[in-house]
C-alpha cells in the first residue's frame, strides 16, 4: 500500500491506494446508497450510519502442548483496535441550484469533519498498534 492524497469539493485528503481496499469500500456504500435510496422521505433525504472498523494482525500462539507437536501452534487473528460510526446523509437535490447549493455546504462541514478526524488521531494514539 501506497499514501497518496485525493481532491475532495477544495480539500486534499489522505488516502492509501489499494485496490482490494477500494472496491470493498465502492461496493459496501453502493449497498448503503441503494438502501437508503430505496427508503428515503419524499423531501429527497434518507440517513443511515456505516461503520469502519480498523485491524491489526497478530500472531496467535496454541496453548499447551498440542500446538508444539503438531506444529499449528501458530496461527493470525485479527484484532479490531479503532471503530468509526459515520452518519450519513443521502440527499437527492431536485434542480441544479439545490444541487450547487448543497456542494457549497459539504465543502466546509467535510472540512470541519476531516479536522475533527485529524485533532482526535493526533490527540489519542496510545492504542494504536
Amino acid at each position: 500500500m501506497r499514501p497518496s492524497t485525493l481532491e475532495v469539493l477544495d480539500l486534499t485528503l489522505p488516502v492509501v491506494a489499494d485496490p482490494e481496499l477500494e472496491t470493498l469500500i465502492e461496493t459496501r456504500v453502493g449497498q448503503l446508497v441503494r438502501q437508503l435510496s430505496s427508503t428515503s422521505s419524499l423531501s429527497g433525504g434518507s440517513r443511515g450510519e456505516l461503520g469502519v472498523r480498523f485491524f491489526e494482525k497478530r500472531r496467535r500462539k496454541a496453548s499447551g502442548l498440542g500446538g508444539w507437536l503438531t506444529g499449528t501452534g501458530r496461527s493470525e487473528e485479527e484484532v479490531c483496535w479503532e471503530v468509526w460510526k459515520l452518519k450519513i446523509t443521502l440527499t437527492t437535490p431536485r434542480t441544479e441550484s439545490e444541487r450547487m447549493t448543497l456542494l457549497r455546504a459539504e465543502g466546509p462541514a467535510l472540512q470541519r469533519t476531516a479536522m475533527s478526524i485529524v485533532k482526535i488521531a493526533n490527540r489519542d494514539k496510545d492504542h494504536i498498534p
